[in-house]
Formats: structure tokens, sequence, C-alpha cells
């Protein structure tokens, strides 16, 4: 037996220097060598080439450590062992009974919690028997008494619109809807042919926080058509000046994503132009131009909604916007003050996406059923309840009125949008659009000739009736939200973190 000259000890794969003749630890003469490239016994220079394996046959066994060469040493070794494993039984006993106390308080808690909770029902059903007796009384018919504290909170806001409200909504309906029947195409407003032409023109990149990264939704302003609005993954709102390339304003106060940003443009000077936003943090916000400062301020916030603010649209009226949310109510709020006017009842589904119909009476809601839900704003009933047929259960994230009033864009499957008809009501037709798009953002122009598509693999403009596709634009990637631009000259998309403009050749 031969023992290595670094550690002492019998080599598990042994080597000899051919230099000096002395017998190392394979790995441990190797490591001696990468670090200093000498044998470390004479100092002479040794390479791995200068190692010459030693094989011997029956293999060396490595010997007994001193421990495990005696009975009484083999002894001591189980004893040890042995109360080792006392210890840990004894710790392990400790801990059971440690849990076992735990849970018997853990269920006396409950128990209780369950007695208060029990009694608390038996003294509200008292008083509500003796609120039903004096009302009996006095000749006052009493409120109903299902649903606790929040739902009759929410009964309570379901009440009505105020009786202003409802007068000018009808009267925005009755001058809207007249014009209408008579509405034309703008002169100068572009034509289907000329929409075959787009090609992208401009790109305003790197906006908002590169992490998150990404623009989750875009508004153009028609009074000012060079300004757009932003949100984005990063919480924040900015408002952007194209014919300058600057940021006008950059707006916090969001806690989480904003999924929705609008334009409210000026009423009058003393209703300026607003700037809204929703986001997943539950909440809405208005901004507006201090003149004294010169930067944009919070108006109002909004915390009616107690889940994400799925959709926002300024109502027609301009004095009003509309709210949908994942709590499963719409809600109405003045502009000029933010306080709520109307909170629908709650649904039976969540809602994930809001429309205002351009006459101002009806407003439409997606579900994560399929479904689509129509409400007569003025007395909060459902008008309509649309439903593809044969289709496979989907959530329906984005809706769009046409201008006419007549139809609704809206998707009929994940890869795929349909028309439809409110007259009827049902789908005049479905565009498919392949099995790997998914459908972001669905609108109509103002002219109601063209309607667009936004997804995953870019974006897409149709002729309405013909459903003749006129332009395609990928370059860009996935398309979160779009837009029509002025005269509907323009179209404008959210891809990542740029504003992609497309419109007539120069």
């Amino acid at each position: 037996m031969f023992f290595c000259s670094i550690s002492g000890e019998p080599p598990q794969d042994p080597v000899v220097s051919q230099k000096s003749g002395h017998v190392y630890e394979r790995r441990l003469i190797l490591k001696y060598i990468t670090e200093n490239g000498t044998d470390p016994i004479t100092g002479d220079k040794l390479e791995e080439s200068d190692l010459i394996t030693v094989k011997a046959n029956p293999k060396t066994a490595a010997p007994r450590p001193p421990s495990a060469t005696s009975i009484p040493a083999l002894l001591h070794t189980l004893q040890n062992e042995w109360d080792a494993l006392m210890l840990e039984t004894f710790t392990l006993k400790q801990q059971y009974n440690s849990l076992r106390q735990e849970l018997s308080y853990a269920l006396y808690a409950q128990d209780a919690a369950t007695r208060v909770v029990a009694r608390m029902i038996r003294e509200r059903d008292a008083a509500r028997e003796a609120l039903a007796s004096v009302s009996a009384t006095m000749g006052v018919a009493p409120a109903g008494n299902g649903g606790d504290v929040e739902m009759a909170e929410a009964e309570g806001e379901a009440g009505g619109l105020p009786e202003e409200v409802s007068k000018k909504i009808e009267e925005t309906h009755q001058t809207l809807s007249a014009q209408r029947k008579k509405r034309k195409p703008p002169t100068g407003y572009v034509t289907p042919a000329e929409v075959k032409t787009f090609t992208a023109k401009h790109a305003v990149p790197s906006l908002h926080s590169p992490s998150p990264a990404g623009i989750t939704a875009l508004a153009v302003s028609t009074a000012n058509p060079s300004q757009f609005l932003t949100g984005g993954n990063d919480k924040i709102v900015q408002l952007y000046d194209r014919s300058t390339d600057k940021v006008l304003a950059s707006l916090p106060g969001h806690q989480k994503k904003v999924t929705h940003v609008a334009f409210r443009e000026a009423v009058s000077e003393s209703e300026p132009t607003l700037l809204l936003s929703a986001s997943t943090d539950k909440t809405a916000r208005a901004w507006a131009l201090d003149s004294v400062s010169g930067e944009y301020k919070t108006r109002a916030v909004i915390r009616t909604h107690k889940g994400d603010v799925t959709g926002l649209a300024v109502h027609p009226t301009n004095t009003l916007v509309a709210l949908a949310s994942t709590d499963r109510t719409y809600s109405l709020h003045d502009l000029t003050s933010g306080s709520l006017v109307y909170r629908s009842a709650p649904a039976e589904e969540s809602f994930t996406a809001l429309s205002v119909h351009p006459d101002g009476t009806l407003l439409a809601v997606g579900t994560p059923a399929s479904t689509i839900q129509v409400y007569d704003i003025r007395s909060g009933a459902v008008a309509a309840s649309l439903s593809p047929p044969e289709s496979t259960p989907f959530t329906v994230k984005t809706l769009s009125f046409s201008e006419n009033g007549y139809h609704m864009l809206a998707p009929d499957s994940l890869s795929s949008v349909a028309i439809w008809d409110l007259r009827k009501p049902k789908i005049s037709h479905s565009i498919a659009l392949g099995e790997g798009f998914k459908v972001n953002k669905v609108t109509y122009d103002i002219s109601a000739q063209l309607l667009g598509v936004a997804g995953s693999e870019g974006a897409r403009i149709f002729a309405h009736k013909s459903w003749e596709e006129l332009a395609r634009f990928e370059e860009g990637g996935e398309v979160a939200d779009f837009v029509f631009g002025a005269e509907g000259k323009e179209l404008w998309g959210a891809t990542g973190r740029e504003v992609r403009i497309w419109g007539l050749p120069a």
C-alpha cells in the first residue's frame, strides 16, 4: 500500500510522477499543477503529461477508520445514534402536542365566531321586524329585507337616474338621432380606395418606462389631432404632442396598469378639456390643465368600483363618463364634480368591456361568458342580450357601436369579429381573422364606412357592408390599441412602447 505525498491518505485514483517518482491523488496533483505548474515535493516543473496512472489488481481497499476497527468502538457509535434518535422523537412529540393545542384554540375561536354571527343575525331579524311594525303603524312601506348591507347600498345606487340627468340624456338623444338620419361622411373624408394606399408615416418610440414595458391604451384628441394620450403597464398616463415630438404631461397616480384613456374635449371656458383614465387598481381619474401653473392636475379620483375598471367611455352629453368593472356593475359619473350619478345593480357576470351608443341612450358591456348585455341608460333595464351562436366560451374585451347607431362590432370568438344588426338583433356578418389572431381592440370610424381590428398579428381595416379587407399592418407586431385619426386619413396604433401612424402616402 502507498500513500499520497500531499494528503498522506491512500489515494483513490493514484498517479506517479515520472520526474520525482512520488505518488499522488490525481485530483489533488492536477489542482496543484493548474495553480503552480511544479512538483509539490521537489519544486521541479511538472505537467499533466508527466503523470502516470498506477494500476493495481485487485483494487487496493481504503483502510477502515480507527473508530470502526473494534467492537467497543462500534458499540459506542450505535449508542450515539440511539441517543440522537431518542432526542428527535422527543422533539417530535413536543411539536405534536403544540399543534394539538393550536388546533384546539382555532376550533374554539371558530365556534365562538359562529355563535357571535348567529346572535347578530337574530338581532338583525328582530330589528327588521320591529322596523316593519313601526312602518306599518306609520303607514310607510318597509324596505325589502333581503341581502346584506353592501347589497342594500348597491340597490340604493341603482334606484334610477336623477331627473335632470335623464332629461339631458333624452335631449341629447333626440338631437343626435335626428341628425343621424341625414348624416353623411364629411367632405374630404377618406375613401375605401384611399385606405388601400395607407403606408407607415411616423413612429413615436420609447414612450413610458421600459420596466414594465408596453402601452396598453391610446386616444387621439379630436380638437387638436396632433395630441394623443397613452396609458401603460408602468401605471403612468402620458400626453404627447406629435407636432413638437414632446411629452406635454406625465401623470402618475394609478397603482396598477392603465387599461383605458380618453379625452373629454372642452365644452366651455368653465369646462376645459379633461384627460381621463381607468386602471386595474379599481379607480378612474380625471386631469385638467391648471391655468396658473400650466400643469395638469388631478381633478377627480373615482373609487366607486370594487373590481378592476375594464371600460371607460365619455357619454355623448360630454358631461358624463361611463365606467364598467369586474364587480359586475357599471356606473355614470358627473365630469364636473366626479360625483356618482348612477350605479347599476350587480349583474350575474362581471363586465369586461364597455361602449356607449352614439345617441347616448344605450350602453353595451361585454362579459367572460361570450355574451353582450345592452342596457337602456335611462331605466337601467337590459334592452338586449346578445350571444354568438355555437361559440366556445370566451371573454368579450372590446366593443364598438357604429356611428349610424344601427350596428355594433364585437368579437364572436378569440379570432373573429361579428357585426351585430341592432334592429333585429342578430349577427349580420362575421369576419374570420385566422386561428393565430387574438383580438385586442375593435372600432368603427365616425363615418361608419370603415371598421378596424387590432390584435396579436397587427391591425386590419375592413369596408363596412362589402367586408373587403382594405389594409393590413403587421410590421409593428402586436397592436394593443388603435384609433382612426382626423377625417379617417390616419390610423394610430400602440405597439410595444411605440405609437405608430399609418396614412396616405406623401
